[in-house]
């Protein structure tokens, strides 16, 4: 026979950040869509995808900054501390979620497009279709490895300057 089944331990529960925990983090991808649409959508459509990931961008470095200031509260270095935790996470996210995932789907999407015209005799809009699931479908495989090098990245240079080797958290 079992023991007491009441297993009501209290769990430390963690603070969900809106922009790593939840839905909102996939504004963060805007600019992936967009370039992998870019075939098929007006160009401004492109681009509008690059204004909602920054956007994206620039909430989550004003909160990280935000938290930085209340953590700190009136601590000597709470200016620095701040500006550490937006510069930090304002150069990481632009590289990790914007610049380095949308030109590598850009150019998949190029290269696409243009093999696809060289070794089929698909119609154009079949080949444009194409490109973009292509480029939907090669997401999920960047992110990691650019996450990763963007943190190998900025741990070699960035991270230095500061001296906090702290990664934006």
């Amino acid at each position: 026979m079992k023991g007491n089944m009441d297993h009501t331990e209290v769990k430390p529960s963690k603070e969900v950040d809106i922009y790593r925990d939840t839905w909102v983090r996939f504004l963060g991808y805007a600019n992936e869509v967009g370039e992998a649409f870019r075939a098929l959508v007006p160009v401004s459509l492109v681009w509008g995808s690059y204004a909602v990931a920054t956007a994206y961008v620039t909430a989550d470095a004003v909160d990280k900054g935000k938290k930085a200031a209340v953590a700190h509260g009136d601590n000597p270095g709470k200016t620095t501390r701040v500006a550490v935790a937006v510069v930090d996470t304002f150069v990481w996210q632009a590289l990790a979620s914007v610049i380095i995932p949308g030109f590598t789907i850009n150019r998949v999407c190029a290269a696409s497009l243009y093999l696809l015209g060289r070794t089929t005799k698909w119609p154009l809009p079949v080949r444009k279709w194409t490109t973009t699931a292509i480029g939907l479908s090669t997401i999920p495989f960047i992110i990691t490895p650019i996450d990763r090098s963007v943190d190998f990245l900025l741990d070699s240079s960035l991270r230095k300057v500061y001296d906090e080797g702290e990664k934006h958290k």
